[in-house]
């Protein structure tokens, strides 16, 4: 299942506006924050998130945005074993590392992914936040 799926955008304000237009009629709602915008699905109290979320962000390495570059999509995985595993095997069949498996400062303290990119160069990012597995502070 796919969990999130983010763009790059150069203008955040135009962004805004153009996604504003259909996702709530979509039931998405809007969270504003200093990395972009975060699009999510209401979650029923008691209930596990609705998937996929969509968040539009500016670039992280700067430069600007295109398809690929901002673009990514994410699958969630079981915990930080598969994480690894799916990573190691995407390389062996012809893809790229873009961020080896881990934690990073960035995110929740059990936040694991692991970055890489398909051989015509789309994003991707393979994740866990399991709570059953030790987290970044742990």
């Amino acid at each position: 299942m796919i969990s999130y799926v983010t763009v790059g955008v150069d203008d955040m304000a135009l962004a805004k506006a153009f996604y504003s237009a259909f996702l709530p009629d979509l039931g998405y709602t809007l969270e504003e924050g200093p990395e972009g915008l975060s699009w999510e699905l209401p979650v029923p109290k008691g209930q596990k998130p609705i998937s996929p979320d969509f968040y539009v962000k500016p670039t992280f390495d700067g430069k600007p945005a295109s398809s690929g570059n901002g673009s990514m999509v994410a699958f969630e995985a079981s915990g930080q074993q598969q994480v690894r595993d799916i990573h190691a095997a995407a390389l062996s069949a012809g893809g790229s590392n873009e961020g080896s498996p881990g934690f990073r400062d960035i995110y929740g303290p059990r936040f694991f992914v692991g970055y890489l990119r398909d051989p015509p160069g789309n994003k991707i990012a393979i994740f866990s936040s399991n709570p059953n597995e030790p987290g970044r502070d742990d």
